[in-house]
């Protein structure tokens, strides 16, 4: 199974050759949409080539989720953490963006390396943003605490009006739980099956270690006092009781991962219908009969008419 990468490769690309191109001027206006309607705009003028203004707009919230200055609460101390200098926040940010970012390119580290791992990070943004208030949770999770003022159901966007839940009910373990919905009622059925073969999975030797994982129609007794439009799923609710070890960006976008492979799977079904259709036709085209030889048959058979003079001739002898 394939895992979505955090960072936009887009976004990568750009500053990669932003930064290796920073002595040129030359003027940037890039507008683009990722999945899950996350839109980014990338603007350079050519008076300061080595200003880079990243903004970003997020899925729409539902109600239930709890955002602050139109991010999720914590976003602003995780943009400070993961960025440093380099980085600077303009408020407000640009319009119809949730955020809008200054970078000054001329700040990078020296190091090689340590500059690409600092640009990959920069590319992550949409994953430091969204998963702002889970690794708030996790951290406090390390610390074996609950985090304090915190309401004992959390609700995360990570698609538009859509999110998933977060139950920091423990010091020692946190579950996150996910409404799937699919609109098309074929996906609805694969994702079904997808999900449930995702349980039993875990009971297998390799897997016994593996982070509890369930699945029912009906919401989880964790999910009391949810509204009913977010409890709304067709495909079911999955729950993750999650440890220390998993990853804030595997948790934001499982329901990418989930449709990502229900597509695969609808892709490779019709690609072996359409292969049995195709050695259908050829079988009913080998039992047809050759219409040539057909036709050469007919032809070269040959009918004497036969008059009544000839007809009494043989007759009498």
């Amino acid at each position: 199974m394939i895992l979505l990468q955090s960072h936009s490769r887009f976004l990568l690309q750009t500053l990669l050759n932003r930064v290796q191109n920073l002595e040129k001027s030359v003027e940037l206006d890039y507008h683009w949409v990722e999945f899950d309607d996350v839109r980014y705009h990338v603007q350079v003028s050519m008076k300061n080539p080595h200003i880079l203004l990243l903004s970003v707009s997020l899925p729409t919230p539902p109600l239930e989720a709890v955002f602050l200055g139109g991010l999720p609460f914590g976003a602003i101390e995780a943009i400070k953490a993961a960025y440093g200098v380099i980085v600077q926040i303009l408020d407000p940010p640009r319009d119809g963006f949730n955020l809008t970012l200054k970078l000054n390119l001329s700040k990078l580290p020296p190091d090689e390396e340590y500059k690409h791992a600092l640009l990959v990070k920069i590319a992550s943004v949409r994953e430091v943003v969204l998963g702002a208030p889970l690794r708030v949770i996790l951290k406090y999770l390390a610390s074996r605490t609950v985090a304090p003022d915190m309401d004992h159901l959390v609700a995360l966007v990570h698609r538009p009006n859509e999110s998933f839940f977060l139950v920091p009910q423990q010091a020692e373990k946190v579950t996150v739980v996910f409404p799937m919905r699919f609109k098309d009622s074929i996906d609805t059925v694969l994702a079904t099956s997808f999900l449930q073969e995702f349980v039993e999975s875990r009971r297998t030797a390799g897997l016994s270690n593996a982070p509890p994982c369930l699945w029912s129609h009906s919401p989880p007794l964790e999910l009391k006092g949810a509204t009913d439009d977010a409890l709304s799923a067709n495909a079911g609710f999955v729950t993750f009781g999650k440890k220390l070890d998993r990853t804030v960006w595997n948790l934001s976008t499982f329901h990418a991962y989930v449709n990502y492979h229900v597509k695969c799977s609808e892709g490779f079904m019709h690609t072996r219908m359409r292969r049995r259709v195709e050695s259908l036709i050829q079988a009913l085209n080998r039992a047809k009969p050759d219409q040539e030889k057909t036709k050469k048959t007919a032809h070269t058979r040959s009918f004497k008419r036969l008059s009544l003079k000839d007809s009494c001739t043989n007759s009498s002898s």
